[in-house]
C-alpha cells in the first residue's frame, strides 16, 4: 500500500492551500476531492470582493481560486477528483484512508491528514417550516448553482429566508436577472449578513429587508404557490395575529451553514458546540494526533482569505507534525464570545510563533476590549469597534507574550465599554 506524508481531504480554497504549504515544506502530498473540478463553491461565485486581503485586489470567485489551482499543479501534487472517502481507521503511527472513485476501492497510507470539506446548507425542513414539500423551494447555494453554472432561472416572484451574505447575493443576482425579489426575511432582530452586502445587494436594489420575521409555512401542490410569513419574539416564536401569506412561485433559503464534519467525528474528534467544527489547538490540530482542520470545517468563516490562511497554518504544520504530543492550555470562552478558534494553545513553543485568533461577539457592540485572563490575572487585551455577530474577528497574539503559556486555562471575554 502506498504510503505518503499528508493527505488533504477536499479541494476547495482551504484544500489547495494546505496542500500548496505541504508540498513547499517538503512533503509527499496527495489531496481527495469528490467533485468533477478542484475549486469547491467559488467555482459558482462569480460576483467580485474575493482576495481583498491576500491579493490587493477585488477578484471573483473563480478568479481567486484558479490561482491557487494553478500554483497547485504547477507544484505537481497529485489529486484523486470525484473520489469519496469511505473509512480512515488508525494503523500504529499512520492512517489508512479508504476512497472509491471510478477505478474502484482503493487505500493509501498517510502519517497526517488535513480535513478540509467545508460546509453545508441547513433546510427548509431544519428551520421547521411546515407545509407541503412543493418545488421551488430552494437553499441559496443551490440557486445560485442553477443560475451561474446551469444558466437556469428557479424564480420568476421569490421570497428569501435569512439574511447571510449568499441570500444577500442571490436577492441582487436573481433581480439582476430578471427575477422580481419581493423581500428578504429574517428572524432574529439584526441582520445576517456583511454590510456591504446589505448595501450593495439589498438597498441598492430596493429590495426591502424584515426584521423578526420568519416563514413559517409553504403552500403548493407540485409547485410553490404561496409562503406564509409571521413576525416573531425576542424567542423567535411566531407572534399570534401577524400571518401574513404572499404569493411567490419560489422560496430561496439563506438560513446558515454547517461545518461537514462526518468523516472528522467518525475518527474521534471532539467537535465544538459553539462552532459546530472540531477543537483545535494553535497548529489546527484537533484531538487527535495528526488530524488538522481548516476552512468552513473548522468554523464558518466570512471571507476567504481566512480561509486559505488557515489552509496555509493546517498544510504546513501537517507537514512538520513528528508524532509527538504536546501538552495544551484551554482557551475558554464566556457567553460575549459566540465563538472563539483556537480552543487551545500550546503549554510551550520554543519558537515562539504568533498565535491566530478569530473570534465573532454574541451581540453588537460598539466598543469593547478583548481580553485574556489567567484568574484574575490580564495577559492581553485589545480594543475593537462596531463589533457584530456577523462579521469574524481576527488578532495576531504574540507568541512570546508574557504569562500566556503559563497557566492551565485561560479565560476569554469581551468586555463592553461605555460610551
Amino acid at each position: 500500500m502506498k504510503q505518503i506524508d499528508v493527505t488533504v481531504i477536499g479541494g476547495g480554497p482551504g484544500g489547495l492551500a494546505a496542500a500548496i504549504a505541504a508540498k513547499k515544506a517538503g512533503s509527499e502530498v496527495l489531496l481527495i476531492e469528490r467533485e468533477a473540478r478542484l475549486g469547491g463553491i467559488l467555482k459558482q461565485c462569480i460576483h467580485d470582493g474575493f482576495g481583498l486581503m491576500r491579493f490587493h485586489e477585488k477578484l471573483s470567485g473563480p478568479e481567486y481560486v484558479e490561482r491557487f489551482i494553478a500554483e497547485f499543479h504547477s507544484l505537481g501534487i497529485p489529486s484523486e477528483i470525484l473520489t469519496f472517502v469511505t473509512k480512515i481507521e488508525r494503523k500504529e503511527n499512520l492512517f489508512e484512508i479508504t476512497y472509491v472513485n471510478q477505478k474502484g476501492v482503493s487505500s493509501v497510507c498517510s502519517k497526517t491528514i488535513v480535513l478540509a470539506t467545508g460546509c453545508r446548507e441547513r433546510t427548509a425542513k431544519q428551520v421547521f417550516i411546515h407545509g407541503t414539500r412543493p418545488a421551488g423551494v430552494f437553499t441559496a447555494g443551490t440557486a445560485q448553482h442553477l443560475v451561474n453554472l446551469q444558466g437556469i432561472m428557479p424564480a420568476k416572484k421569490c421570497v428569501i429566508l435569512g439574511s447571510g451574505d449568499i441570500g444577500l447575493i442571490m436577492a441582487r443576482r436573481l433581480t439582476l436577472e430578471g427575477a422580481e425579489v419581493l423581500g428578504v426575511y429574517e428572524a432574529k432582530s439584526t441582520p445576517s449578513g456583511l454590510t456591504r452586502n446589505l448595501v450593495q445587494c439589498l438597498d441598492d436594489f430596493g429590495i426591502p429587508l424584515h426584521l423578526s420575521t420568519t416563514v413559517t409555512r409553504v403552500f403548493g401542490a407540485d409547485r410553490l404557490e404561496a409562503v406564509e410569513i409571521s413576525k416573531v419574539d425576542e424567542q423567535m416564536h411566531p407572534i399570534p395575529g401577524t400571518k401574513e401569506k404572499i404569493d411567490c412561485d419560489a422560496l430561496i433559503l439563506s438560513v446558515g451553514l454547517i461545518p461537514e464534519n462526518e468523516i472528522a467525528e467518525s475518527i474521534g474528534t471532539e467537535v465544538d458546540r459553539r462552532t459546530k467544527g472540531p477543537s483545535v489547538d494553535e497548529t489546527l490540530m484537533t484531538n487527535v494526533p495528526g488530524v488538522f482542520v481548516c476552512g468552513n470545517a473548522l468554523h464558518v468563516n466570512d471571507l476567504v482569505d481566512y480561509v486559505s490562511e488557515s489552509g496555509e497554518t493546517a498544510g504546513s504544520a501537517a507537514a512538520a507534525y513528528d508524532g509527538s504530543e504536546h501538552a495544551c492550555i484551554r482557551m475558554d470562552a464566556d457567553q460575549s464570545l459566540l465563538y472563539l478558534v483556537p480552543q487551545r494553545i500550546l503549554k510551550a513553543d520554543p519558537q515562539n510563533q504568533p498565535i491566530t485568533i478569530y473570534f465573532r461577539t454574541s451581540k453588537p457592540m460598539e466598543k469593547a476590549r478583548f481580553v485574556i485572563m489567567d484568574g484574575k490575572k490580564e495577559v492581553f487585551s485589545r480594543a475593537f469597534s462596531h463589533l457584530r455577530p456577523p462579521e469574524m474577528q481576527r488578532l495576531i497574539l504574540p507568541g512570546n507574550l508574557d504569562g500566556l503559556r503559563q497557566s492551565s486555562a485561560l479565560n476569554v471575554m469581551l468586555q463592553e465599554v461605555a460610551e
